[in-house]
């Protein structure tokens, strides 16, 4: 029974430190304002129920490993809960076509967006530079070297 519990203690404190690492990284790495909300309040569930960026609501928040997210109802935040990975966006929020080009965590426009293959990709769309345009003209090169430049960040 010792034995048993011991082991369970290791495993528990091992987890522990594994969640606390992930949520370091996370506040390090992701595309954050200062009180960890991702997305700059958007839904992540409407992008792909709705295909449209809607503004989520404060009462409709959930904090997922140190990062918060907003959603329009309570029904989204319940959908996002059962599968996060599904519903956080590409490259922790940041430009998918800056990390592709160089590497680069840039700023969104959070209602520049495109879902590919069931994930969400964001990005920028300021002073006359969408850069959605760009990354449809280049897209599969531009993805594999996004996800290889990701991997520096968050290995």
């Amino acid at each position: 029974m010792k034995k048993q519990i011991s082991i369970f203690l290791l495993l528990a404190l091992g987890l522990g430190q594994a969640f606390a690492q992930t949520v370091e990284i996370r506040k390090k790495q992701f595309n954050l304002e200062g009180s960890g909300l991702a997305i700059q309040g958007y839904d992540p569930v409407a992008y792909f129920t709705m295909n449209k960026a809607l503004e989520g609501k404060k009462e409709f928040s959930t904090n997922f490993n140190g990062t918060v997210y907003r959603f329009m109802s309570k029904q989204n935040r319940d959908e996002f809960a059962g599968n996060p990975a599904r519903y956080e966006p590409q490259y922790g929020g940041w430009c998918a076509f800056a990390m592709g080009k160089k590497g680069e965590k840039v700023e969104v426009d959070p209602e520049t967006f495109k879902v590919i293959d069931g994930k969400l990709y964001l990005f920028y769309n300021k002073y006359f530079n969408n850069t959605l345009k760009s990354w449809n003209q280049d897209e599969a090169r531009l993805k594999a070297q996004a996800n290889k430049n990701w991997s520096k960040f968050v290995p």
